[in-house]
């Protein structure tokens, strides 16, 4: 898998910056879009003792970063694209349980605990990210407050996340669980354009392609999205949180109180 990743330096580091200047001084963050944004919330003096260890890499649409039961040997902070955590239902056959994208990690919770993967890792949409061996993170973290911290707080957002989708696909129509993809989606790339097809979303929904096929049509009849072949643009976000289940507003509030870079951003609220 590695040998499929580019390892040149990103355009941009998590090392963009903070300041601290004068006493009582808050601590300023440039939160660019392609930022991590669990880096980013990190002390910067913790977050200065990873900075050696990060390789930048390329997610690919449709790579496998993990399968169900394979060792953690990295710990992925995307700074762009999303990720799905799958889980499996009956063989070959998953469904999405959690969306990650610049607000997360991925294997930062189970790889530095049993450091195997209860799911499979799949990217949605291509992006960037820093990543770093689980080991070498396990032996750091305890060294670096802030960001033990941040994993704590993570892991009990990601878990929150993770039972709001299984509760929601169990008792939430397809509509308003296309409506809450969408949102989240938008919220982990800061962008109202989705390139992605039917096909995946039926697959991350746990239902059939005909039946994504029809909510699609009559979210865009109402004029909440623009669809066209492999693309769904986001035209009236308050339509689709409207439609949308409990469920998104529920998953913001909390990753909101628990990890409060999650959603800041200097161009204000998107919403």
């Amino acid at each position: 898998m590695s040998n499929r990743r580019e390892s040149t330096k990103a355009s941009r580091s998590i090392s963009a910056t903070s300041e601290t200047s004068g006493p009582g001084r808050t601590r300023i963050f440039e939160l660019g879009n392609d930022q991590n944004r669990l880096l980013i919330a990190a002390d910067p003096q913790d977050r200065a003792t990873l900075q050696p260890f990060l390789e930048p890499v390329t997610l690919l649409p449709g790579e496998i970063l993990l399968d169900v039961g394979q060792a953690i040997d990295y710990v992925y902070f995307p700074q762009s694209g999303v990720i799905s955590l799958l889980t499996m239902v009956q063989p070959n056959q998953f469904v999405e349980t959690c969306t990650i994208g610049r607000e997360g990690a991925v294997g930062l919770v189970t790889g530095l605990g049993s450091g195997v993967s209860l799911s499979r890792v799949v990217v949605q949409i291509a992006g960037r990210a820093l990543r770093m061996r689980a080991a070498l993170l396990n032996e750091i973290l305890p060294k670096t407050p802030s960001l033990n911290d941040i994993k704590t707080r993570y892991g009990e957002a990601l878990i929150s996340q993770v039972l709001q989708t299984l509760a929601c696909n169990t008792l939430h129509s397809v509509e308003q669980r296309l409506c809450r993809w969408l949102l989240i989606c938008r919220d982990r790339t800061a962008s109202n354009t989705v390139p992605l097809t039917q096909e995946a979303l039926a697959e991350m929904l746990g239902v059939q392609r005909t039946t994504v096929t029809a909510a699609a049509r009559s979210l865009q009849a109402r004029g909440f999205i623009r669809y066209r072949r492999g693309v769904i643009e986001c035209t009236d976000v308050n339509g689709l949180q409207q439609t949308s289940c409990e469920c998104y507003a529920l998953m913001r509030d909390t990753f909101a109180r628990l990890l409060p870079y999650t959603y800041e951003d200097p161009s204000g609220d998107r919403g």
